[in-house]
């Protein structure tokens, strides 16, 4: 019996990375057939210039992102690239040929859509690559330091997974709030993060690792956790009773448990969550802010260009297994068009 396939014209496909199961990275498979995206009401159509990897998109390819696309999808949602279309009820819409950074399903591929209310233009004189990370991993490090975490200069902060995309943001605006930093790194990566400017560097798998931050401390004032299980009863048991801030936006090595009896006797701090994508829809003025705060901080030269490691996106299965396996460091990026 013979099968007529139905094509749809070139310029209304796309070339993208689809997850196929949720077993993995390893699942992703490129097409260039896949239907181009249509914006719906509030949304821009992007041409995408170059789309960042997080480790989000490897908990999506296992099933385990809350809230997270059921398999086959188009991956990614982070990505910066030229608004070429837009849906109806965009309110002050940025002019076609804008390039914009922002969010938004299916984010490695040629085309995608994103809610126009979460972009943000790329700044002047930068590329879109070189964009990437201002609206998640440096929106998420500046609420987690100031946001939430309310550092002030004096204070010592402890970020965990340092070198990582989130991470060397937030060395960097600890720093620049005039905090004291030790950050948590791979040996390997200890260069780079004292490149940053933290004060010292540790390895997180070292099994001393609370005694010799409580032997080099008075205690810690703000713990960036984002590892989860394998660093989660380090962060509590270093952060100073009643005024340390535990601030948890990542699980990377797995999930981890805090009970009450812990949070009244054993450990009394304060644990605050974060999303960011949450703390845009939940709380958009403060969401708001945030992107101003950015704004001024690239304005002042203190958030300079990003300096991502782009690979073509045939590629992208083998890099977010590097990532899952701890073997990547700083910004990763994919160019849709290679």
């Amino acid at each position: 019996m013979e099968i007529n396939e139905q094509r749809l014209p070139a310029e209304q496909t796309t070339r993208a990375l689809v997850q196929q199961s949720h077993e993995g990275p390893r699942d992703l498979t490129l097409t260039t057939d896949r239907p181009r995206p249509v914006p719906e009401p509030g949304e821009y159509l992007v041409r995408v210039g170059a789309a960042g990897v997080n480790f989000a998109d490897v908990m999506q390819s296992r099933g385990t992102y809350g809230g997270g696309p059921q398999a086959p999808y188009v991956a990614g949602f982070e990505a910066a690239g030229e608004i070429v279309g837009a849906g109806p009820g965009v309110e002050a819409p940025l002019a076609p040929g804008t390039h914009v950074v922002g969010a938004g399903p299916g984010a490695f591929a040629q085309y995608m859509t994103m809610p126009a209310a979460g972009v943000l233009p790329v700044p002047a004189g930068w590329s879109d690559a070189q964009a990437l990370g201002l609206v998640l991993n440096w929106a998420t490090a500046l609420a987690a330091v100031k946001t939430l975490g309310a550092v002030q200069a004096g204070e010592v902060v402890l970020v965990h997974a340092a070198a990582g995309g989130v991470g060397q943001a937030a060395v960097r605006l600890a720093r620049h709030y005039g905090a004291r930093v030790i950050g948590t790194a791979s040996p390997s990566k200890h260069a780079t993060v004292r490149a940053l400017g933290a004060d010292l560097v540790l390895d997180r798998r070292r099994p001393d690792l609370a005694a010799e931050i409580s032997r080099r401390t008075a205690g810690v004032d703000l713990v960036l956790e984002s590892v989860g299980q394998a660093t989660f009863a380090t962060s509590l048991s270093v952060a100073k009773p009643v005024t340390g801030r535990v601030v948890v936006f990542g699980a990377s090595s797995g999930e981890a448990t805090v009970t009450t009896h812990d949070l009244v006797f054993t450990h009394p701090v304060q644990i605050k969550g974060l999303h960011i994508g949450t703390l845009a829809v939940a709380a958009p003025s403060l969401y708001r802010s945030l992107l101003t705060e950015l704004e001024a901080l690239i304005a002042q030269g203190i958030y300079t260009p990003g300096t991502p490691a782009l690979y073509p996106l045939s590629e992208g299965a083998m890099v977010l297994q590097q990532l899952e396996a701890g073997q990547t460091e700083g910004k990763l990026a994919l160019d849709p068009w290679r």
